[in-house]
């Protein structure tokens, strides 16, 4: 049996994952104190459900009751359960806006009668240990929940399952370097078509903005360098178990270099066969 355990911040999205997991064909169960994971794991493996793919999702809802995960997760290695953490976080101000938007609470709002400012910080706290032990990474700051459903999709598919996925991510330096990236390449030292007011407008996902910033003979051989050092550090990711990683492309504002090198370095990927996703994060911004 394939488990995931879903967790991350309250606001992130773990409800949209787990819709759309039920819609491939996973047995979802929501909102469950950790100690009951290895019961229901049993209770799966000793009868015949007619599930192959279980997602469980646990978070801050069970109050004290979550403080026992990192104790389940090691009770779960010892039986010799596979299992894989997908993690989905997303930026302070972002989930403050969705509670406000929704008109919902906080789960800590509630337990503890505090602001959703210290809410979502105390959250955080709660959370670091399990997002260090996290398989799979998703930061749904910047996407729709399309966008999250397609990720999803694409990232538990059958015939992904074994394989290492590549978030190619496009970021501006101005708007803070995200913290989930494995590597950062800076950018900003290549031809920015932000001083071409014809081009200004205009962003790396368009022909003529990636034009503009490849013509440069240091824009080609840094691309190559960053191409050859992949393929030389990916086989060693794979060999070592890890099975996301997020190559990050930094320029000024996010526009223009960082996302023409991140569709870029998407395209080599998928020519390459080599399961790989992008984002620009701050493209709208």
């Amino acid at each position: 049996m394939n488990l995931l355990i879903i967790t991350g911040m309250s606001g992130a999205g773990k409800s949209h994952a787990a819709n759309t997991l039920e819609d491939m064909g996973y047995y979802c169960v929501d909102n469950i104190p950790p100690l009951i994971i290895p019961t229901l794991i049993d209770l799966f493996n000793n009868n015949n459900c007619g599930f192959n793919n279980l997602a469980i999702v646990t978070d801050i809802r069970g109050g004290e009751l979550f403080n026992d995960i990192i104790d389940v997760l090691h009770t779960l290695k010892d039986k010799k359960t596979d299992y894989k953490i997908l993690f989905l976080n997303s930026e302070n101000d972002v989930i403050i806006r969705r509670y406000k938007e929704n008109r919902r609470k906080h789960p800590l709002c509630i337990t503890e009668n505090i602001s959703i400012s210290e809410a979502v910080k105390k959250e955080q706290s709660i959370l670091r240990e399990i997002s260090k032990k996290a398989d799979y990474v998703i930061d749904t700051s910047y996407i729709s929940p399309a966008q999250l459903k397609e990720h999803i999709s694409n990232m538990f598919m059958d015939d992904r399952r074994k394989s290492m996925e590549i978030q190619c991510m496009s970021f501006g330096y101005k708007y803070g370097i995200p913290p989930e990236a494995d590597l950062v390449f800076d950018v900003r030292n290549l031809p920015n078509p932000f001083y071409d007011t014809a081009l200004r407008s205009h962003t790396g996902k368009e022909q003529i903005i990636r034009d503009f910033v490849m013509n440069s003979q240091d824009s080609v051989t840094y691309l190559e360098k960053i191409k050859d050092m992949l393929s030389f550090l990916i086989p060693l990711y794979i060999k070592e178990g890890k099975t996301q990683l997020i190559v990050a492309f930094g320029c000024t504002g996010g526009k223009h270099r960082s996302v023409t090198f991140a569709e870029l370095l998407f395209n080599y990927f998928n020519q390459n066969k080599l399961f790989a996703v992008k984002l620009h994060r701050d493209i709208n911004k």
